[in-house]
């Protein structure tokens, strides 16, 4: 090779060069210097503290999952209290009454323990001056399933009515 062909090779290589130097000055160099102000406005915009704002998102991030998990316990714990409140014994009606004319002070009682459905047991106490005798009827919805007292009934009325 001679050497006009090396020196042609040269210039052209510096000319490429040169042109290179220009492209990067003219439109890379000041892409990037806006891309560092945007990055620079979003970090301000995410939460102004020190650091990256990819940072403070993972820990935003973090933070929402361990919300999100305690609020699926939080769910599980109530629809297990749901159930068993379903069950409970929440309302209370109770009766007393003298279930015979010679017989005074109240001493006889019925005794409403029913869920919120209205599902539970109704008991009665009859006295006299010879003996006790105690009764116990389902209910189911608010009614007795066995034929029931006006102060069983009674009773279970002021269950529903929460009325005691």
């Amino acid at each position: 090779m001679d050497q006009t062909a090396i020196i042609a090779a040269g210039a052209a290589l510096l000319g490429a060069l040169i042109a290179l130097a220009i492209y990067h000055a003219a439109l890379v160099r000041p892409a990037l210097l806006r891309s560092a102000g945007t990055i620079a406005a979003l970090d301000d915009a995410v939460g102004g503290a020190p650091g990256p704002a990819s940072g403070r998102i993972a820990t935003l991030e973090a933070g929402v999952t361990d919300l999100r998990a305690g609020g699926q316990r939080v769910e599980a714990r109530l629809v297990e209290l749901e159930r068993l409140a379903r069950a409970d014994l929440a309302l209370v009606g109770f009766v007393r009454f003298s279930a015979f004319e010679n017989t005074g002070s109240e001493l006889s009682y019925a005794l409403a323990l029913l869920s919120r459905a209205g599902d539970g047991v109704v008991v009665s106490s009859i006295y006299s001056r010879d003996d006790t005798r105690t009764f116990g009827k389902a209910v189911v919805g608010f009614r007795p399933v066995a034929n029931a007292s006006d102060e069983e009934l009674l009773a279970i009325e002021h269950a529903r009515n929460g009325s005691g």
